[in-house]
Parts: C-alpha cells; structure tokens; sequence
C-alpha cells in the first residue's frame, strides 16, 4: 500500500513539474524569452528524471523484478530514457534544442500511460515464463533507449524539414522582391526610390532571419544526426541481444515475429539515414537525410504502438489487452 501510494505521487510530481516546462517553453516562444525561465525548464526535466527514477527503483524493489513487464512500465521508462536524452547536451553545457521535443514527448508517453491505460495494467504482475531470464533488463532497456533516441532524432529532422522549407520560402521572396525593384525603377524615380526602400527594408529583415534560420538548421542538424547515431547502437544491441534471449527462450534466433520483422525494418530505415550522411555525392545530405528519418518516426511508431495494439506474436505480453 505504502509502495502504490509513493508510485502515484511520483508519477503526479513528474507529469506536474513536465506541464510546467512545456508552459514555460510556451511563453519563451509566444512571448519573450527570459534566460531565467528558460534555466528553471532545464532543471524541472532534471527533476522530473529523479522522480521516475524513484517510481522506477520503488517497482522494483516491491514487484521483484525490473519493471518492463507490461505497456504501462514500459511507457514509464520510455519516458524516463526521454529525460535523460534531455539531459546530454544540458549536462555538456550546450545549447539546448532538444527540450522542446524531449518535454512534449515525455508528457504525451507518461501521459498516455496514466490516463489512458486500465487500471489493472498499472499493477504490478508476475513475470510470464518467456520473460524470467536475465536478458529482460538488456533486451527491452536497449530497444526503449533506442526508441527515445530515435523519436527524438526523427522529430528534429522533421523540424529541420519545415525551417529548410520556410528558409527556400523565404529566399524565393527575397528574389521576387528584387525583380519588382528593377521593374520600377523604368518607371520613374520616385517610386523606384519608395521601392528601394521598401526592399532594402524587407531583404534587410529576410536576410536576418535566413541567418538565425541556417544556425538553427545547423543545429537541429548536428542534434539529430547524434540522437540518431545513439538510438541506432542502442537498436542494434537492443536486436541482437534479443535474438540471444529468443534463442533461449524458444529455440531459434530469429522468427520473423511481427516485432521482430518491424524492429528490422525500422533498423534498416536508419541504416539507410546513416548511409545517406557519408554520402558525399548527395548535393543536400541534412535534407535528404531528413526524409528518410521521417520514415524513420513513423516506423517506431508502428514497432512499438502499432504491434501492442493488434496483441499478436511472441510479444503480445506488451499489448494493451
């Protein structure tokens, strides 16, 4: 009872301190940003890390086993891995983009887990035999790691799609801008003077807004690229390990299970991505790269969500039945 009681109020500490820091981002985008503000968001996901972390630790000690039998834990670590994504480049001291993609997903995975699933799967169970190996904690960790990793590389890259878009949108007014100003300038000086400042003014304002747009895509760039690479080791050991635990478990390394067949496909996705950045061929490798890792998203959704939602293979004991 003590246990159950000390789970609900970390899990309402973490998902109240996470609503707070999406607000908080909210205001610095909508409003103003206020480096104090924007410092308390970075700590309230630290703090939020802890707190699953102390749900995390408490269901272990009183379920006797680590917690990623069912959908709901497994949620739960997912967003705990998305906290600790958060954590890398504030922990390095660097400018932080990821929070606006970490804080939303944490949120919407913990979220998710405490309103929409029953109550009965937010219980503790007994371990079903498959599940009663060592492997549990190396296997299911790596492939949630991988999984935080991946979403958020993905989201960047689908944020890098949007602002390289907006950037070439803009370009092509700058352009359209100038050529009015040559038209006008046949017809007379005073209104190719009032154009000429008018242009000036906009190609000034265009050209500030290029420049904070390509840092950003440099950004999001070199944030995804590294989630990326990250997600896609923790995948690869995630795979590789499991395909030991099926070995032992039910005779064969490799069953084409529907989890195991959309883990692969989603691996050879962000192959291709990594393949696609050394490619020194390709004019645009970021955006090129950037498609293929919105594929990418899609593709863990499927893997993760989609095959718990059909309750069907080897793996059906993470469904939501």
């Amino acid at each position: 009872m003590i246990f159950a009681t000390l789970e609900q109020i970390l899990t309402h500490i973490s998902v109240s301190i996470i609503s707070i820091v999406i607000m908080i981002h909210l205001m610095n985008l909508l409003v103003y940003e206020i480096e104090g503000l924007r410092n308390s968001s970075e700590k309230g996901l630290i703090a939020t890390f802890f707190s699953l972390t102390g749900f995390l630790v408490i269901r272990w000690i009183y379920s006797g086993h680590f917690p990623l039998s069912n959908l709901y834990e497994s949620l739960i670590f997912l967003s705990w891995s998305l906290s600790i994504i958060h954590m890398i480049p504030y922990l390095g001291n660097h400018k932080n983009d990821v929070s606006a993609i970490t804080a939303p997903s944490a949120i919407f995975t913990q979220g998710f887990a405490t309103s929409c699933l029953s109550t009965e799967m937010h219980q503790p169970t007994i371990l079903v035999p498959a599940l009663q190996s060592q492997w549990l904690i190396m296997h299911v960790s790596m492939m949630l790691l991988s999984y935080a990793a991946l979403l958020c590389g993905s989201l960047l890259s689908v944020a890098l799609i949007v602002i390289t878009f907006q950037k070439k949108k803009d370009s092509c007014l700058k352009n359209k801008n100038l050529f009015n100003l040559r038209k006008s300038f046949f017809f007379g000086d005073t209104e190719y003077l009032n154009e000429k400042g008018r242009v000036l003014k906009m190609t000034y304002f265009l050209s500030f807004q290029n420049f904070y747009k390509y840092q950003l895509i440099q950004r999001l760039d070199y944030w995804s690229y590294r989630a990326i690479s990250l997600g896609f080791t923790f995948l690869t050991i995630g795979i590789l390990s499991g395909a030991v635990w099926a070995n032992e478990a039910w005779g064969s390394y490799w069953n084409w299970d529907p989890k195991e067949t959309w883990a692969f496909i989603t691996w050879t996705i962000f192959a291709i991505y990594l393949h696609t950045r050394k490619n020194t061929r390709l004019q645009d490798q970021s955006t090129y790269s950037a498609f293929v890792a919105s594929i990418g998203f899609l593709l863990i959704w499927i893997c993760y969500f989609g095959i718990n939602l059909l309750g069907i293979g080897f793996h059906s004991y993470a469904s939501f039945q």
